[in-house]
């Protein structure tokens, strides 16, 4: 049987129709800010990831519906999401910036902006492979939709988190 590609579920997933946009679920990236603010360590930070999708989860009825899960687990990977972005591009700029300083002083080593591009373009297959076995490990029933968008949750916060971390490090 011939597996979809990753975009295709995800596809299936952000297609509007009815019953897609639950008028009685709310997602709120409040619980999952409220305990990062407690955290200091990847680890502990990652117990965060989650939170608020279970939360949108739990709020009605529907939340536990496939179409619930997949709304919920959706919106918390947009805000995951827009933080990696985020924390990538102030990243980038601050290396760019250091790889700057490095030329002018006649330094010849590895470029800090070049490698982090490198590695987030290796990231993208691995993240969409790992998430692609998470799917697979449910036959092609209907909990792949949501074991997908909850890989691809779960691997793009620790992605932005790894990120933010190396910036604050990088500040300090």
């Amino acid at each position: 049987m011939k597996q979809l590609p990753l975009w295709a579920v995800l596809a299936a997933f952000s297609a509007s129709g009815p019953g897609w946009a639950q008028d009685d679920l709310r997602f709120d990236p409040l619980p999952t800010l409220s305990c990062l603010a407690g955290a200091e360590t990847l680890p502990s930070m990652m117990t965060c990831v989650g939170i608020a999708a279970e939360a949108c989860m739990e709020s009605q009825a529907s939340g536990y519906t496939t179409v619930g899960m997949g709304y919920c687990l959706d919106q918390e990977l947009s805000f995951w999401d827009g933080r990696l972005n985020t924390a990538y591009g102030q990243l980038m700029a601050q290396e760019k910036a250091t790889d700057t300083e490095m030329k002018e002083i006649g330094a010849t080593v590895p470029s800090l902006a070049e490698t982090l591009r490198a590695m987030q373009r290796a990231w993208i297959p691995f993240r969409d492979a790992s998430c692609d076995y998470a799917r697979a490990q449910w036959g092609g029933g209907t909990g792949g939709g949501p074991a997908t968008l909850s890989c691809l949750m779960t691997q793009t916060a620790r992605q932005a988190l790894e990120l933010e971390i190396r910036l604050t490090d990088a500040r300090n």
